[in-house]
């Protein structure tokens, strides 16, 4: 099968899997503005370029706890307070423990959902892939559960098949959850794109899996090093005119 709507250096392609997180969702948006909304009560007068700065510490700066979530060390809820406490305390607020912890936590998680959108380059991928009959999912470094909410919240409903750390009880780079990604698709490794804004669990990863990994690089960020496909927007999988 040689497909016509995909770009032609990735040959013929039985199925894509997505990346969800600042892949098909804007996660860093819904991210930094529900922290700002729980935030700036704790933090008055703090400039643009302090809001900026806490969201990098957040959303970048601190995700070793969230490594140790997936390697069962913290819980979710526990990995993000760490990560907001870190956040506040590079400005000198302490997080109290008790009441104010679990307001700060539960307004945060009550609104950080309402935030969540997908990009604007993911409607007309997925519909091109309609059109053309192949098969796409997602596998996703977090829980089934969780994704499954937020694709939907995102509108991102046709997307069924989604893949979980606990649906076979490993994260990426593991090959087992990017290969029952594929399984799921009904596809075979090497005829599946896999697509992640993380060049080395999406890219790097499912590319050892088996898979043909492409590197979302959607910052421009520079890899000298990395010599897979890459490109800097979804649109850029589909065939050139």
């Amino acid at each position: 099968m040689q497909n016509t709507v995909l770009d032609r250096r990735f040959g013929a392609v039985g199925g894509v899997l997505f990346d969800i997180d600042d892949t098909l969702v804007d996660l860093a948006f819904a991210m930094t503005t529900a922290l700002r909304d729980v935030s700036e009560h704790l933090l008055p007068g703090l400039d643009q370029a302090g809001w900026d700065k806490f969201g990098r510490i957040f959303t970048h700066e601190t995700t070793h706890y969230y490594d140790r979530y997936l390697a069962g060390e913290l819980t979710f809820n526990e990995q993000r307070l760490l990560r907001g406490r870190a956040a506040l305390g590079h400005f000198g607020v302490e997080l109290g423990e008790g009441e104010e912890s679990h307001t700060w936590l539960s307004s945060y998680s009550r609104l950080q959902p309402s935030y969540v959108r997908a990009f604007d380059d993911v409607i007309p991928l997925l519909d091109a892939l309609d059109a053309a009959g192949i098969p796409y999912g997602a596998v996703s470094n977090n829980v089934h559960d969780y994704q499954r909410v937020k694709l939907d919240s995102a509108g991102l409903e046709r997307i069924r098949t989604l893949v979980g750390t606990d649906t076979v009880g490993v994260p990426k780079p593991d090959p087992a959850i990017y290969l029952e990604g594929v399984r799921l698709l009904g596809s075979t490794p090497d005829s599946t794109l896999y697509i992640g804004d993380n060049r080395l669990l999406d890219a790097e990863g499912s590319t050892a899996a088996g898979l043909l990994g492409v590197w979302l690089n959607r910052t421009g960020e520079a890899a000298p090093d990395f010599k897979g496909p890459e490109v800097g927007t979804l649109l850029e999988l589909l065939a050139r005119d």
